[in-house]
């Protein structure tokens, strides 16, 4: 098991941990209250600094709930941390834009993370033809 160092900024959180049983995704709470007003925008600090394994990286989105209950969205859609940022001072946060007024209190669960391996190195080939079915659209939405 790889072990992970956390730099917490702010007591009064709860530290990072599984939701047994229900996710491999780790919640991430606010390190503070924020208030925000419709149409505003916001970093708000996680309260979190983290130590990645070289060659991995973090990607962070928001928890399902969070637009229901907040009203927020998380500016970048998903935000990936670099192994590389990893210092004392590398707090996370999330970019957020307010669509109603709100009040997030201190230690809500706002967004979530996981770490993956960095993307192997690719080499891309031009054809005339793909030889693989078409499934006739976008995804898996169809036309």
């Amino acid at each position: 098991m790889e072990v992970i160092k956390v730099k917490y900024y702010t007591d009064g959180i709860d530290e990072l941990c599984y939701v047994a049983g229900k996710s491999d995704w780790i919640d991430l709470h606010a390190a503070e209250d924020v208030t925000l007003r419709a149409g505003e925008f916001r970093l708000i600090p996680l309260g979190v600094a983290i130590a990645l394994p070289e060659g991995y990286e973090a990607h962070i989105v928001p928890r399902s709930s969070t637009f229901k209950n907040y009203g927020i969205l998380q500016t970048n859609s998903m935000g990936v941390v670099d192994y590389s940022y990893r210092g004392d001072g590398d707090q996370w946060h999330m970019p957020v834009y307010a669509t109603r007024d709100v009040t997030i209190e201190k230690n809500a669960r706002i967004c979530q993370f996981r770490i993956v391996r960095h993307q192997p190195e690719l080499m891309f080939q031009r054809v005339e033809r793909l030889e693989d079915a078409d499934r006739g659209g976008f995804g898996s939405t169809g036309k």
